[in-house]
């Protein structure tokens, strides 16, 4: 029995020493379609635990839309070849995304073209 309660107390102690790593889901994201927008990036948020960026689209009658676009943390997107200053606000860019299920401007990102015509994945 003592054997029991320590193995137990020994068991829960390294359950708790684990990091736990709670993350959203992406089911507000259709990743069956796959689209993609132009506009002015408007805002780049390079933060933890995702970067954004803020997408201008012109919306056809004179204004334009603004699209949050959720990317990959600043971690993978380093590894990835990304700098902070990969994307940067005014820049022209055509965005590869899944769109939000709702319907409202934004996405998970798929890959960006920068103004000099280079395509990288986010």
């Amino acid at each position: 029995m003592r054997y029991t309660r320590l193995a137990s107390v020994v068991t829960a102690l390294l359950v708790l020493a684990c990091p736990v790593q709670a993350h959203h889901s992406f089911a507000m994201f259709d990743k069956n379609r796959l689209t993609s927008i132009k506009g002015v990036v408007s805002k780049v948020e390079w933060t933890n635990p995702h970067v954004y960026i803020f997408v201008g689209v012109p919306d056809g009658k004179g204004g334009t839309t603004q699209y949050a676009v959720e990317c990959n943390s600043p971690n993978v997107l380093m590894r990835a070849g990304w700098k902070v200053n990969t994307v940067k606000r005014g820049d022209s860019v055509s965005v590869g995304l899944y769109p939000l299920r709702s319907g409202r401007p934004g996405g998970l990102l798929d890959s960006v073209t920068l103004p000099n015509g280079k395509r990288i994945k986010g």
